[in-house]
């Protein structure tokens, strides 16, 4: 039965913070996507901000039961995205809705939010200051952005208890939610995407990330030459060596037998190749609950992971952990050497999966949460 929220209230909801719905790619958009449908069926009003390029006005439509308001950008680039933020948070604080806002980029955007006397609840994302991409400058701006999050929210959700424990330096720990990412569970899978891109199942390792240094890629490609394996490498991303210095060291550091497809969008596809490998890396070091690990771990993968306190409470068991090359060397070569371990992997992590991390556990962890903070929005001299 959906949470009522009072005798006359339906809870109202506006999701802001991604691009839209329906998906197209990203943890953030897919996440949107199954929250709004998952609420909306359960009885919530439900609005999301979508981003659009033509337009001179917002518009509104419904998809799959919830209300889309399309806010028109003028450009797609990163101009276009700030547009598209500051236009939408000013509608959004005009509706006496609970506010979901999705990272904390528009935290300084979203004190008018809490100005306009709306409930605002900001799901923290990661460090994201924290990576080396970032010049002085925009770490800078990142970090005053989720302090100010941090303080101008209602309540925050943390995606992992290690995030939920930095956050306690900004919030009193009463205040922040831990609720984790979600995936499918894959129990199988067509092997048109090996067929094109010249694979076999199980002759593979793969990876799913942003090629930048905290995903220690590098690392990967120099273990993965050095290891002495017959199976492939497989890294999904976007590569671009002739302007990003380390997609070109990456690129030299690689054997023959890494295949660079780029990225993949289709769901599927990479559903694919996630099921058929015969183990997945995950060299992510920054973050909290990594989307790609859940779903590696959905998919039944065996994984191969960075030593980390963000990778081991995700995957517990179901890991083999390394902290540099030639620890993954070790772990790739004991993977393909000891009996059965692969499959006591696989099965762990099936496991895990299923007890925290489907989108049934997490979407009702969501709905529990929302739901209170719905309440307290109805009583708005009550303040956390």
């Amino acid at each position: 039965m959906a949470h009522l929220g009072g005798p006359n209230a339906r809870p109202r909801l506006a999701i802001l913070g991604t691009r839209g719905v329906p998906a197209g790619h990203g943890g953030f958009e897919t996440f949107a996507e199954r929250l709004s449908i998952h609420l909306t069926v359960r009885g919530w009003d439900v609005t999301v901000y979508c981003q659009v390029d033509e337009g001179r006005q917002p518009s509104e439509d419904y998809w799959e039961g919830v209300k889309r308001v399309l806010v028109p950008a003028g450009r797609n680039d990163a101009l276009g995205t700030m547009v598209f933020d500051a236009k939408a948070t000013a509608h959004a604080a005009r509706t006496d809705v609970l506010h979901l806002v999705l990272g904390y980029n528009t935290a300084l955007l979203n004190a008018l939010t809490r100005l306009r006397g709306r409930r605002l609840v900001m799901n923290m994302d990661g460090l994201e200051w924290k990576r080396s991409k970032w010049n002085a400058a925009e770490r800078a701006w990142l970090r005053l952005n989720e302090v100010v999050g941090a303080r101008v929210s209602h309540a925050l959700v943390a995606d992992h208890p290690e995030i939920a424990r930095h956050l306690t330096r900004l919030r009193r720990a009463d205040a922040i939610e831990t609720i984790p990412y979600g995936a499918d569970a894959v129990r199988e899978a067509s092997l048109g995407a090996l067929d094109r891109l010249g694979l076999s199942p199980g002759g593979y390792y793969l990876t799913v990330a942003r090629i930048e240094p905290e995903n220690s890629l590098l690392e990967v490609v120099r273990a993965h030459r050095a290891s002495g394996t017959n199976k492939r490498l497989v890294m999904l991303g976007r590569l671009d060596p002739a302007v990003n210095r380390y997609h070109a060291l990456l690129r030299e550091a690689a054997s023959d037998a890494c295949l660079f497809p780029g990225p993949i969008y289709e769901k599927e596809d990479v559903a694919a190749l996630r099921y058929h490998a015969f183990a997945y890396v995950h060299g992510h070091t920054v973050g909290g609950t990594n989307p790609s690990l859940v779903e590696a771990m959905g998919a039944g993968n065996a994984v191969l992971a960075h030593e980390n306190p963000f990778n081991r409470w995700v995957a517990g068991e179901g890991a083999i952990y390394f902290s540099d090359e030639s620890a993954l060397v070790a772990a790739m070569r004991r993977l393909e050497e000891e009996p059965g371990l692969r499959e006591r992997m696989a099965a762990a992590n099936r496991a895990r999966h299923a007890s925290a991390f489907t989108w049934a556990v997490v979407l009702g962890q969501y709905e529990a949460f929302l739901g209170r903070q719905w309440d307290l929005s109805r009583e708005p001299r009550r303040q956390p």
